[in-house]
């Protein structure tokens, strides 16, 4: 069955970096676009950054745009999300998705505090 399970999260001193992980298993890993979502307390859940399948095309929400980045490895059916000068706005919990098999990861916690 479609697994999906993040790692790499913590707490981190505002402009600081994290880099966050999701390895997926079940399913043909390349063949599928993958995205990264954040909810905050109290937050809608909102998309943060996208992934094609072969990983040529991706996009970030405006308000990390220059700070977080996205990438994945087909061989290693892992995909990334580098988060750098972090603020303490970006504190939340991140999942990964694959929109077309509408699978959630667990979720990893950011904070970022001081």
């Amino acid at each position: 069955q479609v697994q999906l399970v993040e790692s790499g999260g913590g707490l981190v001193q505002p402009g600081g970096s994290l880099r966050l992980s999701c390895v997926a298993s079940g399913f043909t890993f390349s063949n599928y676009a993958m995205n990264w979502y954040r909810q905050a307390p109290g937050k809608e859940r909102e998309l943060v950054a996208a992934i094609s399948g072969a990983g040529g095309s991706t996009s970030t929400r405006d308000s990390v745009k220059g700070r977080f980045i996205i990438s994945r490895d087909n061989v290693k059916y892992a995909v990334y999300l580098q988060m750098n000068n972090l603020k303490p706005e970006d504190t939340a919990v991140y999942c990964c998705y694959a929109p077309r098999l509408e699978s959630w990861g667990q979720g990893t916690q950011v904070t970022v505090s001081s």
